[in-house]
């Protein structure tokens, strides 16, 4: 067996909610790291008091007690991993993994047990559920009922805020009231923030950027809910910033603040007087602090911030921008602020305040600005799949940043594409590293009549200068009265049919392209509304018995995280578990081609083919007009006026049989009459067709 054990993705309970990360078992002790805040754990050998196996929501689980009262839930381990885990903590840490099953019954009349700053509440010695009382903010008594209040737990999508006991009202063997008792166990360990004894020293009026409101609050920290500090030099090089991370974060109404943002200007100064003795000071503080310090304000409030809470405070490294600064001005989320590089990650102030570290990023992304082409965004993209872009950065800055990326081996998505931009040079702003397809289109078609021009037959003629002194004296100009005809004239004429091959020779051939023949459309397939509906895969029936699971364990999910979540899902599902979805498509398969067939016997599928044929026969195309007829159109478009000399018999009889076809609607006698009246349409306008 090694020295050590380690386990991916296993999650921490913490106030009702489960963080992933790492556990790592070693000879000395047992660290867990967690990944979504860093903040790593560690419990001494010696310290480990108790250890239980027992099966829990997301598999099997150890429960570990300390002897300072302490315990630590771990979950997601396999039932394979009893055995060596168990063996472990025998030969190194000589506790034994004692195998404990939770009560499941349902009941809630039990009794409760106070085991350190734990309160487990038991059926039958069987514990039903544990409450941690560190997670406790406020316990409060009434007749025989005993009130729990708990801490909220901003990551978690549901909070349990209130827990109510009753108490049965029999006395205690010392005549004690069982209801106080029990609040006060509750009490001598509960995490109940109150602000008592006096204070260490008090800043007055100092610069908070975040948060920041028009009302006042007061807020009440504690040292342990303090993560990280940094200090961070403005670009300007005359102010400071001051950042403490919070986890928990303080709340503000409905906002949370994960970070408390101070910014101090260089030059003030301050004298600061701790109000404790110069040995209390040099006990509690080991030298970290004296009773009288003075300088920079910004130093002696982070100097203070580092010795009470026993946080190393973080400064940027060695990384410099183009102008000597280090950091990068950008935007974020429509916010300008300053992007800082670190060591170990990358921090944004101030609004909102972002801080990343390399260990969370997946990989980052060069990608030039949308608005201009003279800044580029930097894209970053944590392995929770969340992106931060930090967008309007100066294109100077990009060989800096890449140098730097590319040092703490980071993965860069578009490395190919960048190394050959990384000079400032390279990424200009010209419109050559744009795509134009204009252009390449004209490149084409030049290079096309290239080929078409090479031929032999075409004579290329240069344009010759016009020289008015070179020219002969002896030809006449055009208005000149005493004009004859010259030589040159002469020469003209015999030279035309030259000079007319010459000009047909200047002239470049055009290009004729072939039309490509048209292929025969497809007829469309012809949708049987009443057929049987076609069988799902085993993936979509999977998938549909599975969708609101997803939902429910990823809330606020979209339909394409869906689709990606449930391939993922899809993937690690076990061959048995496949084989069942594959069974069921199986089925509905057979079922199909069962109701397929029924359905075609009974002519459910001719019917609607023949259907649709008819449809298509009821269709009468247009009949388009042919030459001819559009030509007689054009003439006899204005057929309401014509001169005598024009109109001959056959037309004129024609137009009477026209008008006599359309103007039958009277009796007979009435039609003979207008028939001697159309006779003679052209006489009787003329006024001497009659006698």
């Amino acid at each position: 067996m090694g020295d050590t054990l380690e386990f991916n993705d296993i999650h921490q309970e913490v106030k009702g909610s489960w963080n992933d990360g790492r556990l790592r078992f070693s000879k000395q002790s047992v660290v867990y790291k967690s990944n979504k805040t860093g903040k790593v754990d560690s419990i001494s050998a010696p310290e480990l008091s108790d250890a239980q196996w027992r099966r829990v929501c997301l598999g099997h689980g150890i429960k570990l007690a300390t002897s300072t009262g302490h315990v630590y839930k771990y979950d997601g381990f396999k039932e394979t991993d009893f055995e060596k885990i168990s063996a472990f903590f025998k030969a190194n840490y000589k506790v034994e993994l004692e195998e404990k099953d939770l009560c499941v019954k349902g009941w809630n009349w039990g009794t409760a047990k106070f085991a350190g700053s734990l309160l487990s509440f038991d059926v039958n010695d069987s514990p039903v559920f544990e409450i941690p009382l560190s997670s406790v903010s406020q316990c409060a008594t009434g007749k025989n009922e005993v009130t729990v209040e708990f801490h909220q737990n901003d990551d978690a999508e549901v909070s349990l805020m209130e827990v109510r006991f009753y108490v049965p009202p029999n006395a205690g063997d010392d005549g004690s009231d069982p209801v106080e008792a029990f609040a006060q166990n509750i009490l001598s360990k509960a995490d109940v923030i109150q602000a008592t004894g006096d204070a260490v020293c008090i800043f007055k009026e100092l610069q908070c950027l975040t948060p920041r409101g028009r009302l006042t609050f007061d807020y009440k920290i504690p040292y342990t809910t303090v993560l990280r500090l940094f200090l961070l030099p403005h670009k300007d090089q005359r102010q400071m910033f001051f950042v403490i991370s919070l986890d928990p974060p303080i709340k503000q109404g409905q906002t949370r603040y994960h970070f408390l943002i101070l910014l101090f200007s260089k030059d003030e100064d301050m004298s600061l007087t701790l109000s404790m003795s110069e040995d209390e000071v040099e006990k509690r503080f080991e030298g970290k602090l004296s009773k009288n310090m003075s300088g920079p304000l910004y130093e002696t409030v982070s100097r203070v911030m580092k010795a009470l809470v026993n946080r190393k405070i973080t400064v940027p490294g060695n990384f410099k921008g183009h102008s000597g600064s280090q950091c990068i001005t950008c935007a974020y989320k429509a916010s300008s602020g300053l992007l800082y590089p670190l060591e170990r990650g990358f921090i944004y102030v101030h609004k909102p305040p972002v801080h990343l570290r390399f260990e969370e990023i997946s990989c980052v992304n060069f990608a030039r600005g949308t608005t201009t082409t003279r800044s580029f965004d930097f894209e970053i993209e944590t392995k929770q799949n969340n992106q931060y872009t930090f967008s309007n950065i100066e294109r100077e800055e990009y060989g800096k940043l890449f140098d730097f990326v590319n040092a703490k081996k980071l993965t860069i998505k578009n490395r190919g594409f960048k190394e050959g931009m990384k000079g400032a040079d390279d990424y200009s702003d010209s419109d050559e590293d744009h795509h134009d397809a204009y252009l390449e289109r004209m490149k084409e078609e030049g290079k096309i009549r290239e080929e078409g021009d090479g031929s032999d037959d075409l004579q290329v003629i240069s344009d010759e200068s016009f020289n008015p002194g070179e020219e002969d004296d002896d030809v006449p100009e055009e208005y000149d009265s005493n004009a004859s005809v010259s030589e040159s004239e002469a020469e003209d004429g015999d030279s035309e049919d030259e000079g007319k091959k010459k000009k047909v020779e200047k002239k470049p051939k055009k290009l004729v392209k072939e039309k490509k023949e048209r292929k025969p459309r497809k007829e469309k397939k012809v949708k049987d509304a009443g057929a049987p509906k076609r069988p799902m895969s085993a993936y979509m029936l999977w998938l549909n018995g599975n969708r609101e699971r997803i939902k429910k364990e990823n809330p606020g999910i979209s339909v394409t995280e869906i689709s990606k979540k449930a391939g993922e899902m899809w993937k690690k599902i076990s061959k048995d578990q496949k084989e069942e979805w594959d069974k069921k498509a199986e089925e509905a398969k057979k079922q199909y081609e069962i109701a397929m067939r029924e359905y075609k016997e009974s002519g459910g599928g001719a019917a609607a083919v023949s259907k649709e044929k008819k449809k298509k026969a009821g269709k009468v195309e247009p009949k388009r007009k042919s030459g001819g007829e559009k030509e007689k159109k054009k003439e006899g478009g204005n057929d309401s006026f014509k001169s005598k000399e024009f109109i001959s018999s056959e037309e004129s009889t024609s137009d009477s049989d026209h008008d006599r076809g359309s103007k039958r609607k009277a009796s007979d006698d009435d039609d003979e009459e207008e028939e001697e009246a159309a006779s003679t349409p052209a006489s009787s306008e003329d006024g001497s067709g009659s006698d």
